[in-house]
């Protein structure tokens, strides 16, 4: 699978790519034009300065890093984020900070994680009746977990 990537203002930043031969997702940059101070709780809109084109049958999948996660509690909301096949614009990131110090982040730093899948559309169809399972309605930790 190709991924076309366009830089948008993310010249001097290293392209997106995979840290390793088994990893599952490539790493993108925060390509902020200066330092972007998160206080804990809050939530900022990162660039990335780079838009792809995605092949039809696939979505890109938008992770946290887990080293970020674990050493400052930065994360990423609405994860996973999904970018669909047919967007274009510009790769932006919405970070929290969910540790306990502001976290500054630096242009080049290594925010999120890319990870492509394929996917299906699916049919609806609208019916008057489910079919049964032992599960039924039961949900929200109806299974005492």
């Amino acid at each position: 699978m190709k991924v076309e990537v366009k830089r948008l203002h993310s010249f001097d930043l290293p392209m997106p790519r995979y840290m390793t031969r088994g990893a599952s997702g490539v790493d993108l940059y925060a390509a902020c034009e200066y330092d972007i101070a998160i206080a804990p709780g809050e939530r900022k809109l990162v660039p990335t300065g780079i838009a792809i084109a995605i092949p039809a049958g696939y979505e890109a999948q938008i992770r946290p890093r887990s080293g970020l996660a674990i050493n400052h509690g930065i994360t990423m909301l609405n994860t996973p984020g999904t970018i669909d096949a047919d967007y274009r614009g510009e790769i932006k990131l919405i970070v929290i900070n969910l540790g306990d110090k502001e976290y500054i982040l630096k242009r080049g730093e290594r925010i999120a994680q890319m990870v492509f899948a394929r996917i299906e559309q699916a049919e609806m169809i609208e019916v008057k009746e489910l079919d049964q399972t032992e599960r039924g309605d039961g949900g929200f930790g109806h299974t005492g977990v």
